[in-house]
C-alpha cells in the first residue's frame, strides 16, 4: 500500500529504533501525530513546552548516543524548540527536530503563523530542508538523519502542512546507511612529537574530559606512568571519579584549590579529550600536548605544542611505550594532599550538625544567621542515597556547583546538564527525556528554583507519563550565580529574589509527591524518602541563600568586589 510522507517518515524513525518523539501536537503535525499513533515501536510523548521537549530529546541523545526527535509545530511551536536544540548542538547529540510550515500555496505570503524556517534554524542546524514534494521522501529523511548522526548535530526537516497526508508514489523502504564511528590515531612522527615533548618535563598535569571516558584504562596508566594529577572537567567526571589515585577534582568557578595548583605548577600540561572553554583556567609559560579526535578542536582554547588528532584510547595506547617514567612523584603527590584536604574540609560542611558546632557557629553568624539548611548537605545526602546507576541532571547555576562537589560518579552513574550552552531550566525536561530512555534506573534532577519555575508546566508531563523523577530543588529563593557574580564583581544584589511558591505543595497539587525541608536535623531522612519513593517526587529544600562557592583559584579583585558588595547591601536605600 501506498505510503503517506507521515507514514513514511515515521516509519524511518521507527525502524531507527527511535522510541520515543517529544513535542507538543497542532496542525501541520497531525498527519505526523497520527501516524505515530498507529506505528508499534514508536510513542509520542506530549509536553507542555517545545521547549522542554528539545530538552528531553537531546537528553536521550547524550545518553545513548543515538537519534533523538522532537517536533514542534508552525510558527510559534517551531520557534519555541530552539534553545533547546542549542543545547543539543553545542553538546554534540545527534537531534532531529520535525518542524510544521503553513501551506506550500501560503508560503512567501506573510501567512498566519508563517515563520522562515530554514532562516530560523541556520545557525544551529548542521542540515535543513523542506519537503515540498512527497517524491522527496525518503531522501530527505535519509539524509537528515544522517547529517545530525555523523555530524553529531541537530538536523531540522520542514513538513508544510499540506505535504503531510500526500501519497509517495514511488515509496520505497528507508535507508539510513549510517557508517561505524572509525578509530583512528595520528602517524608515527607525530607520535614522537609528542613523546619527546611529554619527556622535556618533569611536572606533568593532565586535564580530561568526556572525549576520553572509552579510554579510563590508558589514562589511569599515562597517569601512573607520568605521575600526573589528573584535573576532570565537570563531564570528565562519568568514568574517572571512581578508584582514581589521581584525581584532583574540576577547575575553573567549579573548581578547588588543588586542581588550581595542579595546573599552575607544571611545566607540560596534556590535554586529552577535552574542548575546556575558560581560557583563564588555563597555566601559562608550560608545555602543551593536545589529543581530541575533532581536530578543529586542537589550539582552539590555549596554544598547543603538539596537537594529536585521533581517538584518545587509541593515541595513548600508541603513544605509551615511547613515554619514559617520571621518577618524581613530588608534583602528583602536592596536588594529592591539597585535594584530600579540601575534601575534609567540604565534608564538614556538607554535615547538617555543621553550625551546631563551635567554628560553624562562628561561621554562621555571617552567614547563616536563620540557620538555614546548607546547600553543600543537600548534594551529599543525595550522594549518600541514590543508587549507584543513577542518572543526574542539573540546572545550570549553583545546583551544578553543589552537584560538582560533592557528587561522585561512582558506578554506573551519568551525568548530563546544559554545561555547553548554559541554559537555565534544563535539569527537569532533560530528567524526562532520561527516564524514557532508561525507565528502571533512578533519575535525579538538581533543580534550581529560578531553572524549575521556568518551565514548570512540564511538571504535568512527568504526572501525565507516571514517570518516577526524582526533582531536588535547591530552594534559596534567589537567581544564586547570578548573585555571585554580581557581588564578586563588587555589585549589590539587585532583582535576583524569587517569590517562589511551595514547590512541594504545587507538586501535590499536580499530583506528584511533594516534600518540603525546612530543618536540618530532618534533610538526611527526607532524600532517603524521596529516593526510596517508587513514584515521582519533589524534594523543595529551603537552602541558605547566602552560602558562597569558594572557586579554586579566588583573586582579590573578587575578595575586594564581595566585600564592598556586602557593605553596599547593608547600606540603607534612599535618593541620595
Amino acid at each position: 500500500m501506498t505510503r503517506t510522507v507521515a507514514q513514511v517518515i515515521v516509519d524511518g524513525l521507527a525502524d531507527l529504533g527511535v522510541g520515543h518523539v517529544f513535542g507538543v501536537v497542532g496542525d501541520a503535525l497531525n498527519p505526523l501525530t497520527d501516524a505515530i499513533r498507529v506505528t508499534d515501536g514508536i510513542e509520542w510523548t506530549g509536553f507542555r513546552h517545545e521547549e522542554a521537549a528539545a530538552f528531553a530529546a537531546g537528553a536521550r541523545a547524550q545518553l545513548s548516543g543515538e537519534l533523538g526527535v522532537c517536533m514542534g509545530t508552525v510558527g510559534p511551536g517551531s520557534v519555541h524548540l530552539l534553545n533547546g536544540l542549542y543545547d543539543a548542538a553545542k553538546s554534540g547529540a545527534p537531534v532531529l527536530a520535525i518542524c510544521g510550515q503553513v501551506p506550500l500555496s501560503e508560503v512567501g505570503g506573510d501567512y498566519f503563523q508563517e515563520v522562515d524556517n530554514d532562516l530560523l534554524f541556520r545557525d544551529v542546524a548542521v542540515y535543513r530542508a523542506t519537503v515540498t514534494s512527497p517524491s522527496q521522501m525518503p531522501r530527505l529523511l535519509e539524509s537528515a538523519v544522517r547529517a545530525a548522526v555523523t555530524r553529531r548535530g541537530v538536523a531540522v526537516l520542514t513538513v508544510p502542512g499540506d505535504v503531510g497526508d500526500r501519497k509517495v508514489e514511488d515509496d520505497r523502504p528507508t535507508r539510513f546507511a549510517l557508517p561505524r564511528p572509525a578509530v583512528t590515531r595520528p602517524d608515527d612522527p607525530a607520535l614522537a612529537e609528542a613523546a619527546e615533548a611529554i619527556a622535556a618535563g618533569s611536572r606533568v598535569t593532565l586535564l580530561v574530559g568526556r572525549g576520553a571516558r572509552d579510554a579510563r584504562e590508558e589514562v589511569l596508566r599515562t597517569a601512573e606512568l607520568l605521575a600526573a594529577p589528573m584535573v576532570l572537567t565537570l563531564k570528565g567526571k562519568e568514568g574517572f571519579e571512581e578508584d582514581n589515585p589521581y584525581e584532583v577534582g574540576q577547575t575553573g568557578l567549579i573548581g578547588n584549590p588543588a586542581a588550581a595548583h595542579a595546573l599552575d605548577t607544571c611545566d607540560t600540561l596534556v590535554l586529552l579529550g577535552t574542548d575546556f572553554p575558560y581560557r583563564d583556567w588555563y597555566p601559562e609559560d608550560c608545555r602543551v600536548v593536545q589529543i581530541d579526535v575533532r581536530e578543529e578542536h586542537l589550539g582552539r582554547r590555549v596554544p598547543v605544542d603538539v596537537g594529536l588528532a585521533g581517538d584518545v584510547g587509541a593515541t595513548l595506547r600508541a603513544l605509551l611505550p615511547l613515554l619514559a617514567p617520571v621518577d618524581s612523584r613530588s608534583h602528583l603527590d602536592e596536588a594529592r594532599e591539597r585535594f584530600l584536604r579540601w575534601q575534609e574540609d567540604q565534608a564538614g560542611l556538607a554535615d547538617p550538625s555543621h553550625d551546631k558546632r563551635l567554628l560553624g557557629r562562628v561561621r554562621s553568624m555571617f552567614d547563616n544567621r536563620s540557620e538555614e539548611i546548607r546547600p553543600e548537605a543537600l548534594a551529599a545526602a543525595v550522594d549518600r542515597h541514590a543508587a549507584d546507576d543513577a542518572i543526574f541532571t542539573s540546572d545550570t547555576g549553583m545546583a551544578t556547583v553543589w552537584l560538582s562537589r560533592f557528587v561522585g560518579m561512582r558506578g554506573d552513574r551519568r551525568l548530563i546538564g546544559s554545561y555547553n550552552l548554559g541554559s537555565m531550566a534544563n535539569a527537569m525536561p532533560q530528567a524526562i527525556g532520561a527516564q524514557l530512555w532508561a525507565p528502571d534506573r533512578q533519575v535525579v534532577a538538581f533543580c534550581g528554583d529560578g531553572g524549575l519555575s521556568m518551565l514548570l508546566g512540564d511538571l504535568m508531563t512527568i504526572r501525565s507519563e507516571r514517570l518516577p523523577v526524582k526533582l531536588v530543588v535547591f530552594d534559596n529563593r534567589r537567581l544564586g550565580m547570578v548573585k555571585l557574580e554580581q557581588e564578586q564583581a563588587g555589585l549589590p544584589e539587585f532583582g535576583t529574589v524569587l517569590d517562589n511558591p511551595d514547590f512541594a505543595a504545587v507538586a501535590e497539587a499536580l499530583g506528584i509527591r511533594g516534600i518540603r525541608v525546612t530543618d536540618p536535623a530532618e534533610l538526611d531522612e527526607a532524600v532517603r524518602r524521596a529516593l526510596a519513593d517508587p513514584g515521582p517526587v519533589l524534594l523543595d529544600v529551603l537552602t541558605n541563600p547566602a552560602e558562597v562557592a569558594v572557586p579554586g583559584k579566588p583573586t582579590v579583585s573578587q575578595g575586594w568586589g564581595f566585600a564592598i558588595a556586602k557593605i553596599k547591601e547593608n547600606l540603607p536605600s534612599g535618593d541620595g
